[in-house]
């Protein structure tokens, strides 16, 4: 605690009371401060003290109005403990208890002489006393703090949601009118291409917004789990340069990578760091007018540094400190630059699972920003690896008999009738109870559940085929909307191959049923997706 805290303020104007008793307080070990008169002791309780001991001379002289004003107007937890020196007499002390009554503060009288001992022990009690208002002080200041953070997150919050709201409706024009145009029997073949390559563009960039709101969920929850293996830094620039490419291009930015040849390896999950790397190439391109440059560097320290700066509209000093928290952006002005405001905070998450840090740096609005990844030279820690697991054996075919079951209809006859006109005998059901009838006169090689039916979910109806079946004459695939390590991890101890994630792309499912054409395994053919 503060001295100032816990300091007495003495005001005793007359004669060398004030000297014997600050001597008296620091031979005890108390802190004490003479004022020379209640305009001092007035400015000194504005600021802070632990107790207030006055003379009868004092409440004698002028300002002493303007003391019991001040100390009047004391905050709720506040209750300056005031001691009076009186020399006693019941009209007097009437009209000392008169003069104080406006005070908040704790009023004590004693009656001169007095011993030592007396006072002092009153001195403690005070002193003890006013240590518990500071701390009831400090217990309202951090709940107040609390409700302003809860306040903000809230807000930050709404903000999201609308901006996801947004984020999510942008795609959606585009698809729905590809949709009205493949109705129509005038388009050309380019056209039709064109159609195509929208919804693909458009399905794509909504399964990416959907990730990395998992990823950042699986973050939060700490359940993300790391895939080290021994990477090279050149191999992971590259893939994220590759993800952040369209909008280098399509700003015109001029990017410039300097990396040295003789970096040593790294052992991280080089998925997650290309990810973390691509946010902030993508950040940077967002916040920077058309035709700048961004520069990539890595250097060794004791640590590996790798630095993303741009010559962009810059950070105001207020909010670097909450760039990496969720759903924050950088203000733009009237800038719509897109975005759920969760890449920084996903690339945070990344680094700090490789046991490193991450830092932006600004000179202000207008001057550009840097933002500098530093990461251990050793493994993380904190990174766990996943063992590869065996996959359930599937029987190879040439023209795959498939079961497609899942209660969103349009997901599962589009599926359906793209699997047909590969070839492949396909029937459909809605539930789990009409797959597990199905099996009655039709003997599928492939079985795509969709996990969540309400009926009977896609792990019973995997258990009913394994007991009509057995274990290695269908190969079951998960087909969900949940995409976390647990989901994936229960999906594999029930026995299916493969674990798709809505919405599921055609061409993977496509190369997944081509691969057990010629006898290769789920895993084989689609080991991203384990």
């Amino acid at each position: 605690m503060p001295v100032e805290q816990q300091t007495v303020l003495i005001v005793a104007p007359v004669g060398r009371d004030a000297a014997a008793i600050a001597a008296l307080l620091q031979e005890h070990g108390y802190a004490s401060h003479v004022c020379s008169g209640a305009a001092e002791a007035t400015a000194r309780v504005t600021a802070q003290a632990g107790a207030l001991l006055l003379t009868e001379e004092a409440l004698e002289r002028e300002y002493i109005p303007g003391l019991l004003e001040r100390l009047g107007a004391q905050p709720a937890w506040s209750e300056l403990p005031v001691i009076i020196l009186t020399s006693g007499g019941k009209s007097r002390s009437a009209r000392l208890l008169e003069l104080t009554a406006a005070a908040a503060g704790s009023v004590t009288l004693l009656e001169r002489p007095l011993a030592t001992a007396t006072l002092l022990h009153s001195i403690e009690v005070a002193l003890r006393s006013r240590r518990r208002q500071y701390q009831v002080r400090d217990l309202l200041e951090k709940q107040r703090a609390r409700e302003a953070d809860l306040q903000e997150a809230d807000r930050r919050k709404d903000l999201f949601l609308a901006v996801l709201s947004h984020e999510l409706r942008n795609p959606l024009a585009p698809i729905r009118n590809a949709a009205e145009l493949l109705g129509s029997a005038r388009l050309t073949p380019s056209q039709l291409r064109w159609t195509q390559s929208i919804i693909r563009r458009q399905t794509a960039h909504m399964a990416a917004l959907l990730d990395d709101l998992l990823d950042l969920a699986r973050i939060t929850q700490g359940k993300l789990r790391l895939r080290t293996q021994s990477s090279s830094l050149k191999n992971i620039v590259e893939a994220a340069v590759e993800t952040a490419q369209p909008i280098l291009e399509a700003k015109g930015h001029r990017l410039s990578i300097c990396i040295p040849d003789d970096l040593p390896l790294l052992t991280v999950d080089g998925v997650r760091l290309a990810q973390a790397v691509a946010n902030l190439l993508t950040n940077a391109a967002k916040y920077t007018d058309v035709g700048g440059c961004i520069e990539l560097t890595a250097r060794v320290e004791e640590a590996l540094v790798l630095t993303v700066a741009d010559n962009g509209i810059g950070i105001a000093a207020d909010q670097l400190g909450r760039l990496f928290t969720m759903f924050s952006q950088a203000s733009s002005g009237n800038r719509s630059e897109g975005g759920l405001g969760i890449g920084l905070a996903l690339v945070k998450g990344i680094v700090e699972l490789h046991g490193g840090t991450v830092e932006a740096q600004s000179g202000g609005v207008g001057r550009g920003s840097e933002f500098t990844i530093r990461l251990p030279l050793t493994p993380a820690a904190a990174a766990a690896v996943v063992p590869a697991e065996m996959e359930p054996p599937c029987a190879p075919a040439g023209r795959l008999r498939v079961l497609i079951a899942d209660d969103n209809r349009d997901a599962a006859d589009s599926l359906a009738l793209l699997l047909a006109h590969d070839g492949h005998e396909v029937r459909t059901v809605y539930s789990g109870q009409a797959a597990v009838a199905l099996l009655e006169s039709f003997s599928p090689e492939v079985a795509l559940l969709d996990i969540g039916m309400p009926d009977l979910d896609g792990f019973a109806v995997a258990d009913r085929i394994r007991q009509r079946r057995g274990t290695t004459e269908v190969c079951l695939i998960a087909i969900t909307g949940w995409g976390q390590e647990d989901d994936k991890h229960r999906s594999r101890e029930a026995g299916f191959a493969a674990h798709l994630t809505k919405p599921v792309d055609p061409h993977g499912v496509r190369a997944l049923l081509a691969g057990l054409r010629t006898g290769e395994s789920a895993a084989c053919v689609m080991p991203q997706l384990e």
